[in-house]
């Protein structure tokens, strides 16, 4: 039950990490699209983006290494990647999406995409292995007594 509820707080974190939008069919259709269209490697761009960016929060900047150069190659590659998968790749739902649901439609569809990019990030074993350390320092028991008493 302890690696369970490890599991589910290491959902419960990717989750809270990704940005909130309201979700249209149009901005949905850009998210099947991004998803389609990114591949493995575009995964791994963004999510290396999204730490970039992460990282410069004052609370855990101090835990990151990413020199200035390393963020503006992440940034333009980046870019790079966006630009194409909304010029190109999938212009037709962008253009949909922003033409029906505004420009808060392309947020909605690089949600889709980021979720996706996060739990394959989070499905590595290194980072699963990882995310035990949290397990040992869990109690056991308590968590067997709160599962109980939910049961009854």
């Amino acid at each position: 039950m302890t690696r369970r509820i490890v599991q589910l707080i290491a959902l419960t974190a990717g989750i809270a990490l990704a940005p909130t939008a309201a979700a249209g069919p149009f901005g949905d259709a850009l998210g099947a699209c991004l998803t389609t269209k990114a591949t493995p490697e575009d995964h791994t761009k963004l999510v290396r983006w999204m730490f970039s960016a992460m990282s410069l929060h004052p609370d855990i900047s101090s835990m990151s290494n990413v020199t200035p150069e390393q963020r503006t190659e992440i940034d333009k590659t980046m870019g790079e990647l966006f630009m194409r998968l909304l010029t190109v790749d999938c212009r037709a739902e962008a253009v949909a999406a922003i033409k029906n649901e505004g420009p808060n439609a392309i947020a909605t569809g690089f949600q889709t995409l980021g979720q996706i990019a996060g739990a394959g990030l989070m499905s590595a074993p290194e980072v699963a292995a990882g995310m035990s350390g949290l397990e040992a320092n869990l109690d056991a028991q308590k968590l067997q007594e709160l599962g109980a008493e939910a049961a009854q």
